[in-house]
């Protein structure tokens, strides 16, 4: 019986001996994010992980959101989280396409892979090497983790009917990524402006026509007020990929525990934003019909051929103009080429 006590003495002492160094390695994420919580699938994963990381870590890991400005600008997560000015920011690297043309392929892709497609690229494909090794190569100090991802957007919110592309010739419009290198050849002023500024832009005539994302999302950003044709499919962006950004050298020094309770509450978050997303929609759209007064439209096959068509020619400009575009660009085409025959087969064609 001594020796029993004893033993369980020394198992205890150890327990907490290895509670307490864990709890020693405290670790707080102080993270900006470019989108307001309050958006739903946008904004809501963040705040769920920052839950689950609490509750993972037992304490130990803790991340403080800040909401869009109040920390710091979004369009500056990335400078600043790379000079270590903030260790942590939450966006999209589409964000980034100025500084890295190879950026766009890693947030949203024209005509691109749907949800299971991209995810099986970034964790089972190139995917998520080559997300790294671009920042790496561009200079920035950063570790990514894909951390959120929804399904297809809408294509846009109109004041009058876009019939043909000449329609578009013209217009000035809030548009996202490589999409929006697209619609600057067919003769939209395009701007990329924070979700935040985009119905006082549309109020003022600043822009004529947006698009920013799903509608549950849009709804709650009122763009119905003010612009009442809202079309479909969201060609640009199939699915859109959200990114949490850490410093590398507070990456470095966290310990094996964090590291991989950080990796798999983003990876959670992947499946959980995506299912929130998909929920959602129905409803709104709706409310936006029923009570909103809003006509839900379908780009022809023509027009959809005319997006398609100068995507390709967008693409090839890109590839031709930045080697690491052209690598990542090369490596997606290549899995989804093999991807086709999967899609082809198992799943049910769409009515």
């Amino acid at each position: 019986m001594k020796n029993f006590v004893a033993g369980c003495a020394v198992s205890a002492a150890l327990a907490v001996s290895g509670s307490a160094a864990f709890a020693q390695d405290k670790l707080l994420l102080k993270t900006p994010v470019a989108f307001s919580t309050a958006l739903p699938g946008l904004g809501t994963p963040i705040p769920r992980v920052a839950e689950q990381l609490a509750l993972m870590s037992g304490g130990t890991l803790q991340m403080k959101v800040y909401e869009p400005g109040k920390l710091i600008d979004p369009f500056e997560i990335l400078d600043a989280v790379s000079a270590g000015k903030i260790n942590s920011g939450y966006a999209t690297a589409g964000y980034w396409a100025g500084k890295l043309p190879a950026a766009a392929l890693f947030s949203a892709v024209p005509f691109g892979p749907e949800a299971g497609e991209y995810m099986g690229w970034l964790y089972y494909g190139n995917g998520l090497a080559l997300y790294q090794e671009m920042y790496d190569a561009g200079g920035y100090h950063v570790k990514v983790l894909p951390c959120a991802i929804i399904a297809p957007e809408t294509s846009g919110w109109f004041s009058k009917e876009i019939n043909t592309a000449e329609d578009l010739s013209g217009l000035k419009m809030r548009f996202f990524g490589l999409g929006g290198k697209v619609m600057q050849k067919l003769g939209v002023a395009t701007s990329l402006l924070p979700g935040g500024e985009i119905y006082a832009a549309l109020e003022k005539g600043v822009i004529d026509a947006t698009e920013f994302s799903m509608p549950a999302i849009d709804q709650r950003l009122g763009f119905f007020k003010l612009v009442k044709f809202n079309y479909f499919p969201g060609w640009h962006q199939q699915a859109t990929v959200f990114e949490l950004l850490i410093n590398k050298d507070v990456w470095a020094a966290a310990s094996d525990q964090h590291k991989a309770i950080i990796e798999n509450a983003c990876k959670a978050s992947m499946a959980d934003s995506f299912a929130e997303g998909e929920a959602l929609q129905f409803a709104a759209m709706q409310t936006n019909v029923n009570e909103n007064g809003v006509q839900i439209k379908q780009w022809s096959p023509e027009m959809l051929e005319v997006f398609h068509k100068t995507w390709d020619e967008v693409a090839a400009e890109e590839a031709a103009a930045d080697p690491f575009f052209a690598k990542a660009l090369a490596d997606l085409t290549t899995f989804r080429e093999g991807y086709q025959l999967w899609k082809e087969n198992a799943f049910l064609p769409r009515k």
